[in-house]
């Protein structure tokens, strides 16, 4: 009798707990409910707007160059304690890491905000150990990286066939889409980047990581010098591409060149993108750079000859600084507000352009450049575009949200998103400026894409479902970025 009357009840405190968890579910708080259907109506609502377009029957062609590694994605702080490497108490930025200590102060500089950083290793011995154990770090994955192989990638998936300029070895030519196109010299070994990945509250000593994000080091052999640059140029001429995208040049940020060397470089990709055809958009892909001269040729030597540019929150106000006159911002608010980011594209907008038209009085297009029809902003919290009314850039609504998608695609790893592992982190109505009396935008679950007209441009705003069980940050501008332009070419 005392076994049976144990056995009822265990059995009915197992049928008292199914019970209550039940309960617990059809009771639960009406707001995590609300915030459950939000979700799933915002991201039903971005694939409507994305699917409204596709690309031509005729698979779009587009030209990316230059330069390609392999990347090594670790866990940075497991990185950093198994080299043994203390969290320093110096925060400090450095253009370019010569030593441990350096390493270290520059980590926890961009680690502690969650703030994407790429640094130039010149110290030949402190690289190899670091590449060394990061071999021997459990869950270590390798990949190709670049930001023209990683643009190609997403490129490719889409549905575009890529020709993609780069010094490759063999057998990283051997894991691209059989849509893309490789010309550039064969090396023996690529060039690695080393992937120090964190997720959100991650820990270093005293630092807290306010957001995922990632901090690269490399020491690049071949990509500083545009290797790959003349045979792509040939090449190019016959491939007759609809786009034409440049990125990866931050490669050359604080690498010792000679006297001129830069320079030259930068003068032949100019000269190469002003002879791209009227008919095919060029876009330039920004990226970290803290080389004032550096920046400043690009301003001078390559940005003019883009009607396109990419870039994230960082990046943004860097070159914005630039364009000012004042000192390259190294770091900004990661987390920034709709109605900043906004103010500052619209800043940027009109200095591009106002050099335009002062190079170009007449108003057309020649060999002293183009003028900015595409400005493409994307945030952890969301994406913001400007497209000037009656250029070749179509399908912006559509764009936007693609973009969106993208990001909580590629950072959960994963082409199916999933509610559960997001989370809307912009505002439920913004300002469209931080002027006073501005506009306020609200965010509607069945239309989350807001576009309106400006001056003589279109700005459209998305909401990012931000993934919650990060997979990979490094590659995901690149990723966003191409997949905002293929529905625009």
């Amino acid at each position: 009798m005392e076994r049976g009357s144990g056995f009822s009840f265990m059995k009915y405190a197992m049928v008292a707990s199914l019970a209550m968890v039940l309960l617990a579910y059809w009771f639960r708080p009406p707001r995590v409910s609300r915030l459950d259907n939000r979700l799933h109506m915002v991201l039903s609502s971005l694939l409507r707007a994305e699917g409204k377009v596709g690309i031509n029957n005729a698979r779009p062609r587009v030209a990316i160059g230059l330069g390609g590694c392999v990347d090594i994605i670790v866990d940075g702080v497991t990185l950093l304690n198994k080299i043994g490497l203390p969290p320093t108490d110096q925060p400090l930025h450095h253009d370019y890491i010569e030593n441990a200590d350096q390493l270290a102060q520059s980590f926890a500089y961009f680690f502690a905000p969650g703030a994407a950083a790429e640094r130039f290793v010149s110290n030949d011995t402190l690289f190899s150990q670091l590449v060394e154990a990061s071999r021997e770090l459990p869950g270590n994955r390798w990949s190709v990286g670049g930001n023209a192989p990683v643009m190609a990638g997403r490129l490719a998936v889409e549905g575009c066939d890529v020709l993609l300029g780069g010094s490759f070895s063999p057998e990283f030519a051997d894991v691209l889409s059989q849509h893309i196109t490789v010309t550039g010299n064969v090396v023996e070994e690529p060039d690695i980047h080393l992937i120090l990945e964190y997720p959100s509250g991650a820990s270093w000593g005293q630092y807290t990581a306010r957001r995922a994000n990632r901090y690269i080091v490399h020491s690049d052999d071949h990509n500083p010098y545009l290797a790959s640059l003349q045979d792509f140029a040939v090449k190019l001429q016959d491939f007759n591409p609809d786009l034409l995208v440049v990125g990866g040049l931050q490669m050359m940020d604080s690498f010792p060149f000679q006297q001129g060397e830069r320079e030259a470089l930068l003068s032949q990709l100019g000269h190469l993108l002003s002879s791209s055809s009227p008919r095919t958009g060029v876009h330039f892909e920004m990226a970290s750079f803290v080389d004032e001269g550096l920046m400043q040729d690009l301003m001078r030597l390559v940005v003019p000859h883009a009607d396109s540019l990419g870039m994230n929150e960082q990046e943004l106000p860097n070159l914005l600084s630039l364009l000012r006159g004042t000192n390259v911002t190294v770091l900004s608010d990661p987390n920034p507000r709709v109605a900043t980011v906004l103010d500052q594209m619209r800043e940027l907008y009109r200095l591009v352009n106002q050099h335009f038209r002062q190079t170009n009085p007449d108003g057309h297009a020649d060999a002293t450049g183009r003028p900015l029809t595409r400005l493409h902003v994307h945030t952890l919290a969301f994406q913001a575009m400007i497209v000037t009314h009656g250029s070749q850039w179509k399908n912006t609504m559509s764009a936007v949200a693609k973009a969106s998608l993208t990001a909580n695609r590629h950072v959960c790893g994963s082409p199916d998103i999933d509610p559960s592992k997001a989370r809307l982190i912009m505002d439920e109505s913004f300002s469209i400026s931080r002027q006073e009396g501005s506009q306020r935008i609200p965010l509607e679950e069945t239309r989350p894409v807001s576009c309106w007209d400006e001056d003589n441009y279109e700005i459209c705003v998305a909401p990012v479902l931000v993934c919650t069980e990060v997979y990979q940050t490094a590659g995901g501008g690149d990723n966003i970025s191409a997949a905002g332009l293929v529905l625009q070419i």
